[in-house]
């Protein structure tokens, strides 16, 4: 049986223009399919997303929980859909509040939304407890976009005594695209779920911003991806101090090999 890798991705084409990161988010989880692992691939229901031409629809077993974030309840729907030339199928994490009609990370002008590390948040715990209803226990989850970033933080704290995600190999791609706003100055604080204490993001600055995000992702993460020659030095040079296995996105016909020694390195094999 194959081991099972679950992509979590910020963006993915066709339901997003392309992009470096939403062109790795298809090309990814085919590429890993079609080297023989089991995957499972998600992605946030932007606003932008024509659900009639994507053919999203709604998963009624798997949608329905409440999810508290800032002292708000904020009900988890998740829509399915499958990509029309791959026959990927995708999850999509939506919600009233933090997705639906909005467009992606900035709104209409260009600016970024100022709830956009809630909506990490919520994306984020979104996925997991999906995965923890679909009863399917990823070897590996790899994160693409930084709105995927605090998944390695909970994996990692919050859900490591769930059977499902006790034994799994966190990955985080590094893009170049980077917020220039921060994330508040409550952000440590709406992080809180469970064992996922803000006590133990006192290493990082109090103002979160993109770096001490991606710092975060990198001190949870067992492997880190370089996806070019634009990534952030300065994350780069974090993850080098701190013995991260780092890996540097290959020329597309050598994704199938290298991607399947570095996960297979990360799980042990």
């Amino acid at each position: 049986m194959g081991k099972k890798v679950l992509f979590i991705n910020q963006e993915i084409t066709p339901y997003v223009p392309e992009s470096e990161m939403s062109l790795m988010g298809n090309l990814m989880p085919l590429k890993m399919q079609e080297s023989g692992f089991e995957i499972r691939t998600f992605m946030p229901k932007w606003g932008t997303i024509n659900e009639r031409r994507g053919q999203l629809h709604e998963v009624i077993r798997l949608s329905g929980m409440n999810m508290i974030i800032d002292d708000t309840d904020h009900p988890l729907i998740i829509k399915v859909a499958s990509i029309p030339q791959s026959r990927i199928q995708v999850y999509f994490i939506d919600n009233e509040d933090y997705f639906q009609k909005r467009k992606t990370t900035v709104d209409e002008q260009g600016d970024e939304y100022a709830d956009n590390g809630e909506r990490a948040i919520f994306f984020a715990r979104g996925v997991l407890e999906t995965v923890k209803k679909l009863r399917w226990a990823p070897d590996i989850i790899h994160c693409q976009g930084w709105m995927s970033a605090v998944i390695p933080f909970y994996v990692k704290t919050a859900y490591r005594e769930e059977p499902q995600f006790e034994n799994t190999k966190v990955i985080t791609s590094l893009f170049s695209e980077q917020p220039k706003d921060d994330f508040g100055t409550k952000f440590k604080e709406i992080l809180e779920f469970r064992e996922a204490k803000s006590d133990m993001l006192t290493k990082y600055d109090e103002i979160f911003d993109f770096i001490e995000l991606g710092k975060l992702a990198i001190d949870y993460s067992d492997g880190i991806v370089k996806t070019s020659n634009d990534v952030n030095t300065e994350l780069l040079n974090y993850a080098e101090k701190n013995d991260k296995s780092i890996l540097t996105h290959p020329a597309e016909e050598q994704i199938t090999d290298t991607y399947t020694d570095f996960y297979n390195k990360l799980i042990g094999e």
